[in-house]
């Protein structure tokens, strides 16, 4: 049924128990649906203490949490990755970059499986690297792109070469749009997101340990990617939206701009300003999520 998880993997049915060593969490030792049966919403982003401070937050949106309440690590027998709960809402971390969430996904996707969760909508909050945006903007994806700006992701299968789309979902990234504007707290925009495999040269910094080119070839590509619908760059989108794609899971994602790359490389704004950008995409999804839930 549609508005089940799907899975691309046939094997899964023959095993007997599926151990989900990274979460450090089992068909056989944990009662999925019990735990997790109820989830509708999941928020992930790169830094586990982002995730804590978000259930933190949306608990106290939704009237669920009392204020100083803490919030155990469900994946607590690891230090991989960190995951809290509270009502429908589940908030996961995936470190930095394709690896690092591929690993996450594929575990976060099968638990929402085994624990027969329907309508899940996955969000991915973060941060990023504006093109041709003022530092705080908050960009909703349409595509995630590539390093050459194809709406794809490139990965390498038993040696072959395997390309899935990276389109995301347009329904809910307009719904999210209209939610920033009822908010009227940030400026928001709907652009594409260029997904590298590094922070520097992938990026065309000029400030890496490496660099065997000058600004005027880093800038020319920077606008060539602008002028393709690029409007943020970060490091995980491809894989996130490929593998919701697959599994036939609403997603979408939400980054803030942490500085235009077209005016330098490094983040130089002030501490208190930083921690306020980065609560801007959690505002509008948090937002969205009571919106969701009539609780607007």
């Amino acid at each position: 049924r549609e508005n089940f998880i799907h899975l691309c993997n046939p094997h899964l049915e023959k095993m007997k128990e599926d151990i989900l060593y990274h979460f450090a969490l089992g068909t056989g030792t944990h009662d999925f649906p019990t735990l997790f049966g109820d989830v509708k919403f999941v928020c992930v982003g790169g830094s586990p203490s982002r995730m804590k401070a978000f259930i933190a937050y949306i608990a106290e949106e939704l009237g669920l949490g009392s204020p100083g309440c803490d919030y155990p690590n469900i994946c607590a027998g690891t230090d991989r990755y960190a995951m809290y709960k509270v009502g429908p809402v589940l908030s996961v971390s995936h470190g930095m970059g394709i690896p690092s969430i591929s690993i996450m996904l594929h575990e976060l996707i099968k638990l929402l499986y085994h624990a027969k969760c329907s309508d899940i909508t996955i969000i991915r909050i973060g941060t990023s690297g504006g093109i041709g945006l003022e530092p705080g903007s908050v960009v909703i994806t349409r595509q995630s792109v590539d390093a050459t700006f194809k709406p794809q992701l490139e990965q390498v299968v038993l040696g072959k070469t395997v390309i899935r789309s990276t389109n995301l979902d347009e329904q809910l990234a307009k719904e999210l749009m209209q939610c920033s504007k009822e908010i009227g707290q940030f400026h928001t925009v709907i652009g594409n997101t260029m997904c590298t495999l590094d922070f520097y040269e992938g990026q065309g910094r000029l400030d890496g340990a490496i660099c065997l080119y000058d600004e005027e070839e880093k800038l020319q590509y920077l606008k060539n990617a602008y002028e393709s619908g690029v409007r943020n760059i970060e490091m995980e989108s491809s894989v996130f939206a490929a593998m919701c794609n697959l599994s036939g899971v609403k997603a979408a994602v939400v980054c803030v701009t942490l500085l235009n790359r077209l005016e330098g490389d490094q983040i130089s704004s002030p501490h208190d300003v930083l921690v306020e950008y980065q609560q801007r995409p959690q505002k509008l999804v948090g937002y969205f999520i009571k919106k969701s839930l009539g609780k607007v």
